[in-house]
């Protein structure tokens, strides 16, 4: 499927690889519908957007945690466009604390944004896309194979964001519907200064090596190719196919290697 005058929403779009996602599409012809609670963010950026790639972008503010704020989107964009080719649900927010520390409303936040942000999206713009016969997508983690240390409602909401998909796939197998589950590695954003800590304060500074990551522009590029190509599942880095590999068939040895890498990072909750 070539992106050439497809209409595609963006969850999560003011900044990180859902800004990337929508400069991408935009570089490939794509009109957008650009979703996040930063209104005037997601302004700057269609309007930066048409005067620079010629496309059609409107902004609409929107919290996916909130079902009516998902409706809303899905109506808007209809009501703009007419149809929706591509759903990528990339809104998303992460945490760093230990489980036997943290509050539990930061795993009720988490599983808001994450999970059920996915399901009111996907959940109201379904019929469109099966009508267009589009493309769901769901900006996955690596975390939702294999759970990591201080990050359990993060993997929680990931795992819950695969197992969606895949029913959604399979429900949806004879009627033409392309869902693809993307899992980007570690990305160089500021999902990880705005990550919950455990009392639900943001944690401000990254503690892994931001220069070592993924891109959010390398992110965007290999979804909008993985959306053209109608891809199952993108995993991006060898050290997520390798995690993926091992929890198949060694997961004993997958947990020592996980909690020797979290161990070792800047001020690690593993002592």
């Amino acid at each position: 499927m070539k992106l050439n005058d497809k209409v595609v929403i963006i969850t999560g779009a003011s900044s990180g690889i859902g800004k990337a996602l929508a400069i991408e599409f935009a570089k490939r012809g794509a009109s957008l519908v650009v979703a996040a609670r930063q209104y005037v963010a997601l302004c700057e950026l269609t309007d930066s957007l048409i005067r620079e790639y010629g496309i059609k972008a409107v902004a609409v503010q929107c919290d996916v945690s909130v079902e009516e704020d998902c409706a809303h989107l899905v109506k808007q964009t209809v009501l703009t466009f007419g149809r929706i080719d591509v759903l990528i649900n990339n809104a998303g927010m992460s945490m760093r604390a230990l489980f036997n520390d943290v509050d539990l409303k930061v795993l009720k936040t988490l599983m808001d944004v994450n999970f059920w942000g996915t399901v009111y999206c996907t959940k109201y713009a379904l019929p469109h896309l099966l009508q267009s016969q589009g493309s769901l997508v769901g900006v996955s983690s690596i975390a939702g194979y294999k759970g990591l240390p201080g990050r359990s409602g993060y993997s929680a909401s990931k795992f819950a964001v695969n197992g969606f998909l895949d029913v959604v796939r399979e429900e949806n197998l004879k009627k033409g519907l392309h869902v693809l589950t993307a899992c980007p590695g570690f990305t160089a954003s500021n999902i990880r200064s705005t990550a919950l800590s455990k009392d639900g304060s943001q944690q401000g500074e990254s503690h892994m090596e931001e220069g070592k990551m993924m891109t959010a522009e390398e992110v965007a590029r290999r979804i909008a190719d993985g959306v053209e190509d109608r891809a199952r599942t993108l995993i991006m880095t060898t050290q997520g196919k390798l995690t993926v590999l091992l929890s198949k068939f060694v997961p004993g040895l997958l947990d020592k290697l996980v909690y020797n890498t979290f161990a070792k990072e800047k001020d690690s909750l593993l002592k």
